[in-house]
C-alpha cells in the first residue's frame, strides 16, 4: 500500500485514464451522432443507443470477476488495445456493410469494453493508495472522466463539422494504443485467488457473494441501487436522448447544431470536472448521509428546462439554458458519485471489491437501454410539445429524488 497518494503507479493510471477515456468520449460522441445527422429519427438513435447499453449490462460483471482474479493492469492493457482494434475495423467497414448494423454492433462493442473495463480501474484504487486518500483518488478519477468526457466532445464536434467522422476515428485509436503501452508499465498489487471448480462455478459463486454481500451485509447499498437505478430510466435517459434530439432536430439552429451540440456534451462533462474537483476539495467535509439532498437537486434542475421551451421562441436562448441546467446536474450527480463509490470501497472487503463494483454497475445501467429507447419514442409522438416529455422527466425524478433522500438517511442508523 502506498502511504502517498500520487505514487508512480497511481500517476500512470491518472495518465492512461486521459488518454483513454478522451478517445472513448470523442467516439462515442461521434458515431451516435453520426447515425442521427443520416437518419434524422430519434426513435431510431434511441434504439440504437439501448442496444449499446445490453453488452455492457451483460460483461460487467464478469469484467468484476476478472477484476478480482486477474492482474488488472492486464485487463486494462488487452482491453484498451481491444478497443483500438474494433475503431480501425469500424473505419475500414464503414462503406462495405449496411451502415447502421455497422454502428450498432460497433457501439455495443464498445460500451461491452467500458462495461468490463471499469470495475478494474475501480477495484485498483484501494491497491494503489491508503484508506485515507480513497475519496480524494475516487475524486481525481472522476475528475480526469469529467475533463476527458468535456474536451472530447468539444474537439470531436469541431472535427465533426469541419472534417467528418473519419479524422475523429483515427484520432481515437491513437488514443487507445498510446493508453494500453503506458498501462504496460504499471504494477498494481495482485493476490491470486484460489479457484475451486469450472469457470462457470466461479463465475456463480463470486455473483452470488457480492449479491450477498449488497442484500445481507450491506442492505443499504441495495435499496439506494434500486433508487439509482429509477434516477438512470427517468432523468439521465431523458438527458441522454434530449440533447442531441433537441439541439440537432429541434431547435433550429442551423449550420451550427452540431458544432453546439459538442459543446453541449462538453457543458456535461465540464459539470462533472467541477463536481470532482469539489467532491475532492470538500472530501473531509461531505457525509454520505445526507447525500440524497445532491439528488433532489439533479431533479430540480431539470425542470427549467422544460419552462423555456414552453417560454421562449429562440433556440438559442433554449439552448443556453439547457446547458446550464445539465451543467448543474452533473455537479451535483458527480459528487453524489465519489461519495458513493468511496463508501463502498471502504465497506466493501478487499476480495469482494470488483464483483460488488460491477453488480453495481450492472444493476444501475440495466434501466439506461430500457430509458433511452423510451425516450426516443416519446420525443417522437409528442412531437412540437417536447416540454411535456421533459416535465414528465423532471416530476418522475423528483419522487425518486425524495425517495433515494430517504435510503441514505438509513445509514447513520447502521
Amino acid at each position: 500500500m502506498n502511504q502517498k497518494l500520487f505514487s508512480k503507479d497511481f500517476t500512470l493510471v491518472v495518465i492512461g485514464q486521459i488518454i483513454s477515456l478522451f478517445g472513448n468520449a470523442a467516439i462515442r460522441f461521434a458515431l451516435p451522432l453520426y447515425l442521427l445527422n443520416l437518419t434524422g429519427s430519434s426513435a431510431l438513435y434511441g434504439t440504437v443507443t439501448a442496444c449499446a447499453f445490453i453488452p455492457a449490462i451483460l460483461l460487467s460483471p464478469i469484467g468484476g470477476i476478472v477484476a478480482d482474479r486477474i492482474n488488472k493492469r492486464n485487463v486494462m492493457v488487452i482491453l484498451d488495445f481491444f478497443t483500438a482494434v474494433i475503431i480501425l475495423g469500424f473505419s475500414l467497414l464503414r462503406n462495405e456493410v449496411n451502415l447502421i448494423l455497422l454502428l450498432t454492433v460497433t457501439l455495443m462493442l464498445l460500451y461491452g469494453i467500458a462495461g468490463a473495463y471499469q470495475p478494474s480501474v475501480q477495484a485498483s484504487i484501494p491497491a494503489l493508495v491508503d484508506q485515507d486518500h480513497i475519496m480524494a483518488a475516487n475524486s481525481i478519477i472522476n475528475t480526469i472522466s469529467s475533463f476527458a468526457s468535456f474536451i472530447g466532445p468539444v474537439l470531436g464536434g469541431i472535427l465533426y463539422s469541419a472534417y467528418g467522422l473519419l479524422p475523429i476515428l483515427w484520432v481515437c485509436v491513437g488514443c487507445f494504443i498510446i493508453s494500453a503501452i503506458m498501462e504496460i508499465f504499471i504494477n498494481i498489487p495482485f493476490q491470486k485467488q484460489q479457484s475451486d471448480g469450472s469457470i462457470f462455478k466461479i463465475a456463480k459463486t463470486d455473483f452470488l457473494d457480492s449479491i450477498r454481500f449488497i442484500r445481507k451485509d450491506k442492505p443499504v447499498i441495495g435499496k439506494a441501487l434500486l433508487a439509482i437505478c429509477g434516477i438512470n430510466l427517468f432523468l439521465s435517459s431523458m438527458i441522454i436522448v434530449a440533447l442531441p434530439y433537441l439541439i440537432t432536430e429541434v431547435l433550429y439552429l442551423g449550420a451550427q447544431a452540431n458544432r453546439l451540440y459538442g459543446f453541449a456534451e462538453g457543458a456535461l462533462a465540464a459539470g462533472g470536472l467541477a463536481g470532482g474537483i469539489a467532491a475532492g476539495v470538500f472530501a473531509n467535509k461531505l457525509s454520505i448521509y445526507k447525500s440524497g439532498n445532491l439528488v433532489i437537486s439533479c431533479a430540480l434542475s431539470v425542470f427549467p428546462i422544460s419552462v423555456s421551451l414552453v417560454v421562449f421562441s429562440s433556440g438559442i436562448i433554449n439552448y443556453l439554458i439547457m446547458i446550464i441546467c445539465c451543467f448543474t446536474i452533473m455537479v451535483f450527480s458527480t459528487i453524489f458519485l465519489v461519495q458513493m463509490m468511496s463508501f463502498i470501497q471502504t465497506e466493501t472487503p478487499q476480495n469482494l471489491i470488483g464483483k460488488v463494483i460491477a453488480v453495481i454497475f450492472t444493476v444501475s445501467m440495466c434501466s439506461q437501454p430500457l430509458g433511452n429507447a423510451l425516450y426516443g419514442i416519446l420525443f417522437e409522438i409528442c412531437n412540437g410539445f417536447e416540454y411535456v416529455v421533459v416535465l414528465f422527466s423532471g416530476i418522475i425524478s423528483f419522487l425518486i429524488a425524495i425517495r433515494t433522500r430517504n435510503i441514505f438517511k438509513m445509514v447513520s442508523l447502521h
